[in-house]
C-alpha cells in the first residue's frame, strides 16, 4: 500500500513539473514583385537602401539560391499556400492571365484555374486547426471569385485581400497606394494614406491586440507591384541620389531579350521609394514583436513571389535585377530568383547564408515543422533541419513551367535546374538552351551545343518531371 502511495506522489510529481512546449508563432512576408537584386544583403551594389532586411539577414538565415515557384505571382502564391507544384493546382499564370489567345500567337495556351480550390489544404487551415490565430493583410489573388477569398481558405481575419492583383486605379474611386483604394477588404483611410503603412498598421494591431494563443500572421505587401507611386518619406531622398549617379563610358541602359528590352540599372526613384518603405515597415513589424515580448519565440520570414520587373516588349521597366538575365516573366535566373530571409529561435549561426537551392513550396512543410505541426509528405522540402542544424537536403532537381504569353516578353516555356546545371526549353522555336550557373549566374553562355549530350538528358528530364505533375502544353495552332 505504501509503495502504491509512493508511485503515485511521484507519477504526480513528475507529470505536474512537465511543461507543456510553447508553440511558436510565424510571420511571413511576402513581398510582390522583390528582386533578389533590390536587397542590399544579396546585392551590395544596389541602388536602393534596405537596412531592415540587411539586419534581419545578419540576425538570421540568408539563402542566396531561393527561387520562387514560377516566373509570375498567383502560381507562387498558390503553391506558397499548399507546398503543392502550380502544374498540379493548375495555376500556370496570374489570374485571370495575360491576353490568353490572340490569334497572331503561334500557340494556343492551355486554359487554367481561377482559383485556389477550397479542397486543397492551406496553411493557414492547418495552423487554424492546431489552435493557432490565423490573420492576413495585403495581396491576395487567388481567386476571382469572393468565395475563394483568405477568409475561406482558414484566415480568421482578411484586411485588404482580394481578387485583383495590384493596387486599383479608378478615376474618383480608387488612387493605387493612395486611399481610397477601391478594395471591398479594406477600409479607406484618411486621402493621402499609403497602403504599404495602412497594412503594416493593421498588423501590429493585431500583433498588440492578439489572444494568448499562437499566431500565424501574413502579411502580404502589394507594394513593389506597378503602379509605381512613390512613397512620400523618401521619394525625395532618392531623387537627389539618381542626380549624383554618373554611368561609365559606354554603359547600355538596356539589353534586348527575345522581342523585349531587359533593364540593366538600377534608377527610379520612386521604385526606391517603395522598397524603402517596404524595408521601413519591415522593421516596424520587428520591433512591435520586441515591444510585445514576442521576439524570443517567433519565426519571421521574407521572401517575393517572382523575381524583379525588368523586362519588357519595351524600355520602361522600373528596375533591374543586377548579375541575373532577365526579369518578372522570364525563367532565367531574374525572373525566378528571389530574396529569401529567415530569423527566429533555435536558429544555428546568426548571419549564416545558405547556397542550397530552395523553392516556394518548401516553406509549407517548413514552417509546419518549425511550428511541429505534422503534415503530409507534398512537392516542398522541409528545410527546418537546415535552418535549425545546417543539414542538408535531398533533392533532384527544380522545375518551372510557363506555357504562357507575358508582358514581359517571354514566350511559352519551361525550365529545370539540376545541381549546377540549368536548361530552359521554348516551345514555339523547339529550342533548348543550357547554362553553368556555377560559372555563369547571369546565363549569359548557352551551351546547349557544346555539352549536346547533357542537353538530351536535362530535356527529357524535364519532359518527365512535367508529365509527372500533370502539366498541360500549349498547341500549334491550325
Amino acid at each position: 500500500m505504501k509503495k502504491s502511495i509512493l508511485i503515485w506522489f511521484l507519477f504526480c510529481c513528475f507529470s505536474c513539473g512537465k511543461k507543456e512546449v510553447e508553440k511558436p508563432n510565424i510571420v511571413v512576408i511576402l513581398v510582390d514583385d522583390l528582386g533578389w537584386a533590390d536587397v542590399g544583403a544579396n546585392f551590395p551594389e544596389t541602388f536602393y537602401e534596405t537596412p531592415n532586411l540587411d539586419r534581419m539577414a545578419a540576425n538570421g538565415l540568408r539563402f542566396s539560391q531561393a527561387y520562387s515557384a514560377h516566373p509570375v505571382c498567383s502560381p507562387t502564391r498558390a503553391a506558397l499556400m499548399t507546398g503543392i507544384h502550380p502544374n498540379r493546382l493548375n495555376i500556370t499564370d496570374w489570374i485571370p492571365g495575360f491576353n490568353r489567345n490572340k490569334e497572331d500567337w503561334p500557340l494556343s495556351t492551355p486554359s487554367i484555374n481561377h482559383q485556389l480550390e477550397l479542397e486543397e489544404t492551406t496553411l493557414a487551415e492547418k495552423f487554424k486547426a492546431s489552435g493557432y490565430q490565423t490573420f492576413f493583410a495585403g495581396k491576395w489573388h487567388l481567386g476571382e471569385d469572393d468565395r475563394y477569398w483568405p477568409e475561406h481558405q482558414g484566415f480568421d481575419q482578411n484586411i485588404g485581400g482580394w481578387s485583383v492583383g495590384a493596387p486599383q486605379l479608378r478615376k474618383g474611386e480608387a488612387n493605387g497606394y493612395y486611399a481610397p483604394y477601391g478594395n471591398p477588404r479594406l477600409e479607406d483611410g484618411p486621402e493621402g494614406e499609403y497602403l504599404t503603412e495602412r497594412l503594416t498598421d493593421e498588423s501590429i494591431q493585431f500583433l498588440r491586440e492578439k489572444g494568448t494563443d499562437p499566431f500565424f500572421l501574413y502579411l502580404s505587401f502589394y507594394t513593389v507591384h506597378t503602379p509605381i507611386q512613390p512613397a512620400p518619406k523618401k521619394y525625395d531622398y532618392f531623387l537627389r541620389k539618381k542626380e549624383k549617379m554618373t554611368a561609365p563610358s559606354g554603359f547600355q541602359a538596356y539589353r534586348q531579350e527575345g522581342t523585349g528590352q531587359t533593364k540593366l540599372i538600377q534608377d527610379n526613384a520612386a521604385y526606391a521609394s517603395m522598397v524603402a518603405s517596404m524595408d521601413e515597415n519591415v522593421g516596424r513589424v520587428l520591433r512591435a514583436l520586441e515591444e510585445e515580448g514576442l521576439d524570443k519565440n517567433t519565426w519571421v520570414l521574407l521572401t517575393s513571389d517572382n523575381g524583379g520587373l525588368s523586362t519588357l516588349f519595351n524600355e520602361g521597366a522600373p528596375t533591374a535585377n543586377g548579375p541575373l538575365r532577365a526579369g518578372k516573366g522570364w525563367c532565367y535566373e531574374g525572373g525566378i530568383r528571389v530574396p529569401l530571409i529567415v530569423q527566429g529561435p533555435g536558429l544555428s549561426d546568426k548571419g549564416r547564408v545558405s547556397d542550397t537551392p530552395v523553392v516556394s513550396m518548401d516553406l509549407f512543410p517548413t514552417l509546419l515543422s518549425l511550428a511541429q505541426i505534422p503534415h503530409q509528405a507534398n512537392d516542398g522540402k522541409d528545410l527546418s533541419g537546415l535552418i535549425r542544424n545546417d543539414d542538408t537536403i535531398e533533392r533532384e532537381s527544380l522545375v518551372w513551367h510557363y506555357p504562357h504569353y507575358h508582358g514581359s516578353a517571354w514566350k511559352p516555356g519551361s525550365a529545370i535546374r539540376e545541381g549546377q546545371w540549368k536548361l530552359i526549353h521554348f516551345y514555339e522555336t523547339g529550342i533548348s538552351e543550357l547554362y553553368n550557373l556555377e560559372n555563369d549566374p547571369g546565363e549569359m553562355e548557352n551551351l546547349a551545343k557544346v555539352y549536346p549530350d547533357k542537353t538530351e538528358v536535362l530535356q527529357q528530364s524535364l519532359m518527365r518531371k512535367l508529365k509527372e505533375s500533370n502539366a498541360r502544353f500549349p498547341e500549334s495552332r491550325p
